[in-house]
Formats: structure tokens, C-alpha cells, sequence
């Protein structure tokens, strides 16, 4: 596979006004995995994982608890998920995960993005099924075997360990993902994961080049636009 864990393709706070939207789709989740699962990270094995992710992404504490705050309350707005799928520039596959309170408004959002910049939306299921939904884990080593040997000792259901350029990736089933990080972190204790989260692994990767390139710059970046957009993934390789 690679290191397909890079090519999901994540909004970047570069900017003020990327940070306020980064902060933003975190709190939207929150509050909706909070307000589904319950507010206690405990008890609430997404809203753990999903804490410690805005954590590692420098989200604000106030950004979380707030989050948190409204979904311990009776009101507050009701989001529905939507997933999108089609293909981008170059012929690459993508699909596209969204929080909305208005169906109607994110698909004609997302449907202009993909319009505007030489992209194919298709039905659901268009290309979901080049995807494997896996837990990635990404972190520094020079042994896969070693690695590979301890997550079996501990019962873990492991897809792949591979090694590449002193990085070594850990993938298995999402169901898998808190029984690859406890068994990692008592191994190690002082484990710093470069990469960890639930992931759509492309199957295969499309090369993307000369002027797609730009073109698929631009698409991606039209879909973070969208404030209901939380995640995109791709299978588009490109070459730095």
C-alpha cells in the first residue's frame, strides 16, 4: 500500500482563517459524537479518540469543552452525515465526509466543487469500494517484524506493518484501532505516533501530473471551502 496514510488529505492551519475552520470541524464533531455516544471520554470510546486528535491538532481547550457543553444539553442542532463519491482531477478516485444541519445546501456546495474544477461526483458507492476504512498508525522504528510480533502476542487483528524510510506504518481493521494503540503504547511507552486515526486507505494509487495537478489543488481546496466538509480522501499520487 505505501504510505497511503499521507494521501488522506486533511485541512492544514496555515492561515487564521484555517485554524478557525479546523477548530470549527472539530467542534461540530464533537458535539455530534458527544451528543450520540455520551459526554464522558470514558464511556465514549470516539469521543476519546476523537479529543486526543484535536488535542494533537493544537485545537483549543476551550474549542473542546464548549463542544462538549452544548451536548450535555436537551437542544441544540441536529447534524446528518452525508459521504460523497466520485472522481477528481486525473481520474482520481475521492470521497468526501460531511456534517450538515441542510442536506440540500452541502450536496449543491459540494456538486459546484466538483463542477468547477473537472471532477465527476457519482452515486454513493461509486468508489467507496477501492477504499479499505482501516486504522493507520504511523510512527518512527526500523523493525516491522518486531512490531508485527508484539500486536499478534497481544490479539490484535493486523492488516498490514510495513517499514519505509525509518517510519514503520501499522494498519488493521478500524474496529482494531484502540487495541493497536494500547498495545503499542504499553510496549512502548514513549511511542510518538507521526500519524494515528480511522482512514480510508486507497487500494490503488493514480498518478496525478502536468496540469491535473493544479486542477486537483484547486478541487480539494474548493471542497475545504465547505464549511460542512469534515474530511476528504483521495488515491492521487503526487509527485513533490
Amino acid at each position: 500500500m505505501g504510505r497511503a496514510y499521507q494521501n488522506k488529505k486533511e485541512s492544514m492551519a496555515k492561515t487564521a482563517g484555517q485554524k478557525t475552520r479546523i477548530y470549527s470541524r472539530y467542534g461540530k464533531e464533537i458535539y455530534v459524537v458527544a451528543k450520540q455516544g455520551g459526554v464522558e471520554p470514558d464511556g465514549n470510546l470516539s469521543l476519546r479518540r476523537l479529543i486526543e486528535r484535536a488535542k494533537k491538532d493544537q485545537v483549543p481547550a476551550h474549542v473542546i469543552e464548549r463542544a462538549i457543553e452544548k451536548a450535555k444539553g436537551s437542544g441544540g442542532e441536529d447534524y446528518d452525515t452525508a459521504r460523497y463519491e466520485g472522481f477528481g482531477p486525473g481520474n482520481c478516485m475521492v470521497i468526501v465526509d460531511c456534517l450538515t444541519d441542510n442536506v440540500k445546501r452541502t450536496f449543491t456546495e459540494v456538486r459546484q466543487a466538483f463542477v468547477k474544477n473537472d471532477a465527476k461526483l457519482g452515486s454513493p458507492g461509486t468508489v467507496g469500494h477501492m477504499f479499505d476504512h482501516q486504522a493507520v498508525f504511523v510512527f518512527a522504528g526500523d523493525d516491522e517484524d518486531a512490531i508485527l510480533e508484539l500486536l499478534m502476542m497481544a490479539d490484535v487483528d493486523v492488516s498490514d506493518v510495513e517499514l519505509e524510510d525509518g517510519l514503520i506504518t501499522v494498519y488493521a481493521p478500524h474496529t482494531e484501532y484502540f487495541k493497536v494503540k494500547t498495545a503499542l503504547t504499553d510496549a512502548m511507552p514513549d511511542i510518538n505516533f507521526e500519524f494515528d486515526n480511522i482512514t480510508f486507505v486507497p487500494q490503488d494509487m493514480v498518478k496525478v501530473e502536468g496540469e491535473d495537478v493544479a486542477m486537483f489543488e484547486k478541487f480539494v481546496a474548493a471542497l475545504e471551502d465547505c464549511d460542512d466538509v469534515q474530511n476528504v480522501y483521495h488515491n492521487a499520487e503526487i509527485d513533490e
